[in-house]
């Protein structure tokens, strides 16, 4: 028998790792809440919910801002530091997925997912071309990419509806392809663009699309 995807616990009240207290709440559009007293977290500048006034906010400089400029995805990430805490959300109906990872944990995310991470987790991006750009624009998208390479981390990311995983067997790797259906008589096939993942590992797939213009 196939194993089904099995639902991604995403409630955590008053939970602690690697020196980072956090919670998330709500239900349809859900929040989280981070003390960042003892270690600093960075995030998307519109993803702010609110803070206390004792938290500090400075802009750092993300590498490979030139790309994502052109590509109309955030240039600058802010980061919150000082006593007290802060709070994130974002703009649809989801899910905020909290993501504990030891040293030397890596993790891949597709863009406007990110939400926030402790100062020891790396972040860099990668651009995505080829047949998937059908989907997006003719203009591809980016992955995002977190490693913990400074130590034990945090990464909160936001599924939008409901966030299922899947373990495959065999490192993950993602490929696009084009998968072709024919309607039958002198009708034109119907080509679906999708990406197919091979293993070992595990993928996290959100029940929802949602594009938000005022990210770009």
């Amino acid at each position: 028998m196939v194993a089904l995807s099995s639902l991604i616990p995403t409630k955590g009240k008053a939970q602690i790792f690697a020196d980072v207290a956090y919670h998330v709440g709500a239900e349809a559009v859900p929040v989280l809440t981070v003390d960042v007293s003892k270690t600093a977290v960075y995030f998307e500048h519109h993803t702010l919910l609110w803070k206390h006034p004792t938290v500090h906010i400075s802009l750092r400089n993300q590498n490979g801002g030139g790309k994502r400029l052109l590509g109309g995805d955030q240039v600058y990430i802010a980061e919150a530091s000082g006593q007290g805490m802060i709070a994130f959300s974002r703009d649809g109906p989801g899910r905020v997925v909290s993501l504990h990872m030891p040293l030397g944990r890596e993790i891949e995310v597709r863009e406007h997912q990110f939400l926030a991470a402790t100062k020891a987790i790396n972040y860099s991006s990668s651009y995505v071309k080829g047949a998937s750009n059908l989907l997006h624009g003719s203009q591809g998208y980016f992955i995002d990419k977190f490693h913990s390479g400074r130590g034990d981390g945090v990464l909160w990311i936001y599924a939008y509806g409901h966030i299922f995983e899947k373990v495959l067997e065999t490192t993950v790797r993602m490929e696009t392809m084009a998968d072709r259906h024919s309607v039958g008589g002198f009708r034109p096939q119907m080509n679906m663009i999708v990406n197919r993942f091979t293993g070992p590992g595990r993928v996290g797939v959100q029940s929802m699309y949602m594009h938000n213009p005022s990210e770009a």
